[in-house]
């Protein structure tokens, strides 16, 4: 794939929509293609969150262990979405799974390089961070919403 490509589809994700030409330039040297298959892990809880997936087709289940439950999707993030925020936080460790439910075509971007890159240059670190923290907030939202239908409004 041509690197002109790979800018065009990182900035065609609504995540970099309209991101300037040279953030996007700075932003796609940490860009690569990846494909999963369906059933295949995109990472594992515990493990180095080195990498934020931009899904450009199919589907990733959020997934947590619930003790004598085995495991639980929580969240299922599809096409235009983010997948793997912890990226964000030391110390840098996913805190669940992400598993394709089919297969699934998203850019992989090196969390290291980005982090370097925004370190290096605070101005595209405030535009990585005004663009990632949205979906932050809206996550937690859900959640808390997904804890209000668990367990109902108690009198």
């Amino acid at each position: 794939m041509i690197v002109d490509d790979l800018k065009e589809i990182v900035g065609g994700h609504s995540m970099f929509a309209g991101l300037g030409t040279e953030f996007l330039e700075l932003v796609t040297g940490c860009a690569k293609n990846v494909r999963f298959h369906g059933g295949e892990y995109l990472y594992r809880e515990g493990e180095e969150a080195n990498e934020i997936y931009l899904i450009r087709d199919g589907h990733v289940a959020q997934e947590l262990g619930a003790p004598g439950q085995g495991r639980m999707t929580f969240q299922t993030i599809g096409p235009d979405g983010v997948v793997g925020l912890s990226f964000l936080v030391p110390p840098y460790r996913w805190s669940y799974d992400a598993r394709a439910q089919d297969d699934v075509r998203a850019i992989s971007l090196d969390a290291t390089c980005l982090r370097g890159k925004c370190n290096a240059d605070p101005a595209l670190g405030y535009e990585v961070m005004k663009r990632f923290m949205p979906t932050v907030v809206d996550r937690l939202h859900d959640t808390r919403l997904q804890l209000l239908d668990v367990y109902g409004a108690r009198s």
